[in-house]
């Protein structure tokens, strides 16, 4: 496959000698062992390893909801280390989008109101966050299911809402956990299309958590995770 142009910009997320420690002494685990990592804007990267190889804790040092032990992780060339818990917020909220095995949806809110839900936080007026939204959800092919709520909405339906949240505020890098995990084979693949639809087609940045090998293949790059280290990095089919 041809390197996207995307490929060869500056470093959009860098990681360096990264490290996430629980507990002590005897009881200490090493959940991130020291890991570099580099993620240039517009790249498909999947992360896989078996249970406990550190692969969503990596995810989450990425998505600023975990802080890490020990090393450095740059986004867009600032140290994220020296933000103040409200700068880190403001990051999340401006500049990733989260897409979770579990769809995460709020049951007594419709399709539309789960969208719109993280653009109050962002201090949009309501007109606004409507019309975000609802082009989220039209984007999405789910404009006819937008007052419906999750529970009228099959699971490819409900994850297709959480993509659409995830994009109404219109970030630079989706971070995706086991996006398909609860999906038969077909939603997955559907669900695996929208993501690569978005990723080439529009340029967004995204790196996903997923150990099923026929989702990974997606992506255009997989990093091998063991034991809190990356065992391997490089394009989709080479990195193993």
């Amino acid at each position: 496959m041809a390197e996207r142009a995307g490929q060869a910009r500056a470093p959009l997320i860098e990681l360096e000698g990264i490290t996430r420690i629980y507990g002590q002494g005897a009881a200490e685990v090493r959940a991130l062992d020291g890991i570099d990592l580099t993620i240039r804007e517009g790249e498909f990267v999947a992360i896989m390893g078996p249970s406990g190889s550190g692969k969503s804790t990596a995810l989450n040092v990425i998505g600023c909801l975990d802080r890490p032990s020990g090393g450095h992780y740059r986004f867009c060339g600032t140290e994220v280390a020296t933000l103040t818990r409200d700068q880190r917020a403001l990051l999340r909220r401006h500049y990733l989008g989260f897409v979770f095995q579990g769809y995460n949806l709020l049951p007594r809110m419709s399709a539309l109101q789960n969208v719109e839900l993280p653009l109050i936080y962002k201090g949009l007026k309501r007109a606004e966050r409507n019309r975000a939204a609802m082009a989220a959800l039209r984007h999405m092919g789910l404009g006819d299911r937008a007052h419906h709520d999750p529970s009228e909405l099959s699971g490819g339906q409900q994850q297709r809402v959480a993509i659409a949240r995830a994009l109404a505020g219109r970030p630079r890098v989706m971070l995706a956990d086991e996006p398909t995990g609860n999906l038969d084979t077909k939603r997955s693949i559907e669900i695996m299309e929208v993501l690569t639809a978005l990723n080439r087609e529009e340029g967004l940045t995204i790196v996903m958590v997923t150990h099923e090998d026929d989702m990974a293949a997606f992506a255009d790059r997989l990093i091998w995770m063991v034991d809190g280290r990356i065992a391997s990095d490089g394009p989709m089919g080479k990195a193993a």
